[in-house]
C-alpha cells in the first residue's frame, strides 16, 4: 500500500488506493490484508472524506521547541496530550467554521499518526509496527477560550476544528519531513519533523502506556512556530513532504 483514502459515492463509503490521481477500490479490512481492484474507479460523483473514523483523537502540545518558546511555556519533560472530539474532524476541502468571530482563533499545521493495530504498552523500538501511516492535519484553536481555561479540550474541539487528510501515506519515514503552512499563499510556518521534541515512535509508546490505542486512532504530533490567527475567507494549506496537501477555507 501507499496512499490510502476514504471516499463516498452516493450512499456508499469505501477506501481506495490513490495512484497518480486514480482510485483503486480496496476490498477487505483496510487495517488487515486488503486487496485492490486492478481497474481504476470512475471518479464522477466521488467525494473525499476524512481518511479514518477514530475512536479518539489525541493532540500533543508544545512538541516543537520553537513553538514552546513563542507560547512562553517551558519545554515539557514528557509528552503533554489531551483529547479532541472526533466530531471536530473535517475533510480536505471542507470549511473551518469560527463559532466566535470576536475570539482569536489560530491555525496549527501538524503531522498526524494513524494507528493501524490495537496497541498497549509498546516500546519506542516496536512502535512502528502499530502505525498504519501518516497524514496532514490542523489543530485549530480558540485562543480566547484556551487562555481562560485550564483544560484545552473545549477550545480545540469545536466542529470543523480538526482538518485531516486527504490521504494516509503508509510508506514514509516520519522523522525528517518538511512541514509548512500557507495562509492565502503566504508562508506562515516552516519547519521539519526532525525538530520534534518527542518523535512519532516515542509518542505512540508513551500514549500506549496510558491507554489502549485502536486501529484508526489519530495522534496529532504538535505544531512548529509561526502560529497565527485566521479569519473568514482565508485559504489554509498544509504541506508536508511526501504527503498530499491539505487545503481548507475559513468562514
Amino acid at each position: 500500500m501507499a496512499a490510502i483514502g476514504r471516499f463516498q459515492k452516493g450512499d456508499e463509503i469505501f477506501f481506495a488506493k490513490v495512484v497518480d490521481g486514480e482510485l483503486f477500490r480496496l476490498r477487505g479490512d483496510v487495517f488487515g490484508s486488503p486487496s485492490f481492484d486492478k481497474k481504476p474507479l470512475p471518479q464522477k460523483g466521488v467525494r473525499t472524506l476524512v481518511p479514518v473514523v477514530p475512536s479518539k483523537v489525541i493532540a500533543v502540545g508544545l512538541n516543537y521547541a520553537d513553538h514552546a518558546r513563542e507560547s512562553g511555556k517551558p519545554l515539557p519533560k514528557e509528552p503533554l496530550f489531551w483529547f479532541k472530539a472526533p466530531t471536530s474532524l473535517l475533510p480536505d476541502g471542507g470549511k473551518i467554521e469560527i463559532p466566535f468571530p470576536h475570539h482569536r482563533t489560530d491555525y496549527e499545521a501538524e503531522l498526524a499518526i494513524i494507528i493501524g493495530r490495537r496497541v498497549r504498552n509498546v516500546t519506542p523500538a516496536a512502535a512502528a509496527r502499530y502505525i498504519f501511516g501518516y497524514t496532514a492535519a490542523q489543530d485549530i484553536s480558540d485562543r480566547t477560550i484556551q487562555n481562560s481555561e485550564s483544560q484545552w479540550c473545549r477550545c480545540k474541539s469545536f466542529d470543523t476544528f480538526t482538518p485531516l487528510g486527504p490521504f494516509i501515506e503508509t510508506k514514509i519515514d516520519p522523522h525528517d519531513l518538511n512541514i509548512q503552512l500557507f495562509q492565502n499563499g503566504q508562508l506562515r510556518q516552516n519547519s521539519n519533523t526532525s525538530q520534534l521534541i518527542f518523535n512519532c515512535f516515542h509518542l505512540v509508546s508513551f500514549i500506549s502506556t496510558n491507554m489502549t490505542l485502536l486501529p484508526g486512532d489519530v495522534i496529532l504530533t504538535g505544531t512548529p512556530a509561526g502560529v497565527g490567527p485566521i479569519a473568514s475567507g482565508d485559504r489554509l494549506e498544509v504541506r508536508i513532504q511526501g504527503l498530499a496537501p491539505l487545503v481548507n477555507s475559513v468562514k
